[in-house]
């Protein structure tokens, strides 16, 4: 990884300088904070150390100026500085900085506290891998267009709601949102394994190719579960693995793979599967148009209790207007119909298309 050593001292400079290249990074360096803040711009550095006291910028403006940048990626600052007090800390820490060092410095406590940088940005990492995966699997039905965008927004909003209810209060934290709003893309990742001919079939299936079609929960699982043995410690696999399983099964046991009902389908995977059904509907598809909020919310309360979760309903009736708010803000300027559904070769009522469609 590369870092920017920022000092105006040439010899201190030089020395952490050698220090970091000995422990395998690459290094540049700059002797202001002007400078600084401009190589900051170029998205080169996401690791910054920076003395306190600089010509042009000091520090803690450095650290102000990188937090009132819009970036895409985080930077990891760490400060040092030969002042000693509890208010120079909280100056600093209030400036954007995330660590802090103590003149003279030692290298092997530098070294170690990179590490915990590297650690901290391994996250953003990670979120972004995730979402590519989904991206890779989604990219396989050019049909779904913003879905996954959609999806996490949707499964955000109700986790949110249900984390305020006593009921959930042990269950749902601010941890448990942010982790369903990484994974929740993930939903579809067996898809991958299903043949283009199904998977990308406009029409009606047989009664065999939807039997193909429900093993992407089946090959979802198996995969992430495979990842979640290889990383017990992650749980963010394991709500992966949950969703990915279970999204398509029934509060009333009519679901599949395993026709789990009520409390045996794992919180994610009810909250993941009305997300996924009211994207559905509301977007148009190869198979389908897009059907207006209205029409959709009546599937969706003509499905509590059978297809849905009670309490996962209420809580979409509560933040509705959020989710129209996410649908408008994704829009793909796809025509709302408030009439039947023409799909699978026929006009069906709306309320007969939940899990009917193609794809399942």
């Amino acid at each position: 990884m590369h870092v920017l050593v920022v000092e105006d001292d040439c010899v201190s400079a030089e020395i952490l300088s050698n220090s970091l290249r000995h422990f395998g990074y690459e290094v540049t360096t700059a002797d202001n904070g002007r400078e600084a803040f401009e190589l900051i711009r170029t998205g080169k550095f996401r690791l910054v150390v920076s003395d306190w006291d600089l010509p042009e910028m000091s520090g803690v403006e450095i650290c102000r100026s990188i937090r009132r940048r819009q970036s895409s990626s985080y930077i990891y600052v760490i400060l040092v500085t030969s002042f000693d007090g509890v208010e120079n800390v909280v100056e600093g820490l209030n400036a954007g900085a995330d660590d802090f060092l103590t003149k003279p410095i030692q290298p092997e406590e530098l070294r170690m506290r990179l590490r915990v940088g590297e650690r901290i940005l391994s996250l953003e990492s990670r979120d972004v891998v995730i979402f590519s995966l989904a991206k890779l699997a989604e990219s396989r039905d050019p049909q779904t267009g913003a879905h996954l965008e959609r999806m996490r927004e949707y499964c955000r909003v109700l986790a949110e709601e249900l984390s305020g209810w006593q009921k959930f209060g042990d269950e749902i934290d601010g941890e448990y949102v942010q982790q369903l709003y990484m994974t929740s893309p993930l939903h579809d990742i067996g898809k991958v394994g299903i043949p283009d001919s199904v998977l990308l079939k406009p029409g009606k299936f047989t009664e065999e190719e939807f039997e193909i079609m429900k093993q992407h929960t089946l090959i979802g699982g198996q995969t992430l579960d495979a990842a979640v043995r290889a990383h017990p410690e992650a749980q963010f696999l394991r709500m992966a693995h949950d969703i990915a399983l279970t999204h398509h099964e029934h509060y009333n046991g009519n679901g599949y793979p395993f026709g789990l009902k009520g409390q045996e389908i794992p919180l994610c995977g009810r909250i993941t599967a009305v997300a996924d059904v009211y994207d559905a509907l509301t977007t148009r598809r190869v198979y389908k148009p897009k059907i207006a909020h209205e029409s959709t919310r009546k599937i969706i309360l003509e499905g509590s209790g059978t297809h849905f979760d009670p309490d996962v309903i209420r809580a979409f009736l509560n933040r509705e207007q959020e989710f129209i708010a996410v649908s408008e803000r994704f829009d793909e300027n796809s025509r709302s119909l408030d009439q039947p559904v023409m799909f699978l070769g026929a006009s069906v009522p709306p309320s007969i298309a939940v899990g009917a469609t193609n794809p399942a």
